[in-house]
């Protein structure tokens, strides 16, 4: 599988792990529809491309994301839109990626510094672990702007940390820091700048060195149970149950408890 580079987005595959950089620091890396096609498309080929299996997210320069770039999403035409663009567009756009981050059997990690507002904040909080400058700045911009959140805001956090403090973030506009972000339990950690690409190696590494079968169905019991009754989730557990433990890191794991070692799992 091919990843290819796009104006504002840089991807690379190195060994396991599937990189994506946004690349448009005069911008602040805000996130146009190149950029979104591309992110999309990427995260299907992964899910299923079995040499990847971890996915990270971060961000050349000083920010992360500044969210989505409403000027370049806006001009794409001189003739006014027809009513109901905004309805008609999303689905394929950021209505698309974040879903599919939630659904694609394959870890996620952003690395955040600087800014993440709006869809940047969004994406680091559909990714499965988010690590941040300890300084890093979180804000929902909807308020300021005078629109209501996009991109699953309002799902997101409240499954989270809970309504107030959801209401605090998207109908007061506060902005946190990537301490405070990481104290409420939005992100997976906080580190000092200088520690921060240490930190995010060492879980990169970690999950690239997971039993991949059995981390991608964890990953789908977790985001699949929010709707489901306890029945139907231990119907989901035992068919996840079936499948992992056809796995061949299934088998690693049973002889390497046998022979009191450390499992080399390969992904398969």
């Amino acid at each position: 599988m091919i990843y290819d580079s796009v104006p504002g987005l840089a991807a690379e595959q190195h060994g396991a792990v599937l990189q994506l950089r946004l690349d448009r620091e005069d911008r602040r890396n805000a996130v146009n529809d190149i950029m979104l096609d591309a992110m999309i498309a990427h995260f299907a080929a992964a899910g299923v491309d079995e040499s990847v299996r971890v996915i990270r997210i971060d961000a050349a320069g000083g920010d992360f994301c500044a969210g989505s770039d409403l000027i370049a999403n806006n001009t794409r035409s001189e003739r006014k839109p027809r009513v109901g663009s905004t309805q008609r567009r999303l689905p394929n756009k950021a209505n698309r990626l974040i879903p599919l981050m939630l659904e694609t059997q394959v870890p996620i990690v952003s690395v955040v510094r600087g800014w993440a507002a709006g869809l940047g904040f969004h994406i680091a909080m559909a990714s499965d672990f988010c690590v941040a400058a300890e300084d890093a700045r979180f804000w929902e911009p909807f308020m300021a702007r005078g629109f209501t959140p996009d991109s699953g805001a309002a799902w997101l956090l409240p499954r989270l940390i809970g309504l107030v403090r959801t209401r605090q973030l998207l109908m007061l506009g506060k902005e946190i820091t990537g301490t405070t972000a990481a104290e409420w339990n939005i992100i997976h950690a906080a580190a000092a700048v200088d520690e921060l690409d240490a930190v995010a190696d060492e879980l990169t590494a970690a999950l690239g060195d997971a039993p991949t079968v059995a981390l991608g169905l964890t990953k789908w019991l977790l985001h699949s149970g929010n709707g489901l009754d306890l029945d139907r989730h231990l119907q989901n557990e035992a068919m996840a149950l079936e499948l992992s433990s056809r796995s061949e890191d299934f088998k690693e794991g049973l002889a390497a408890f046998r022979d009191r070692r450390e499992a080399k799992f390969q992904g398969r």
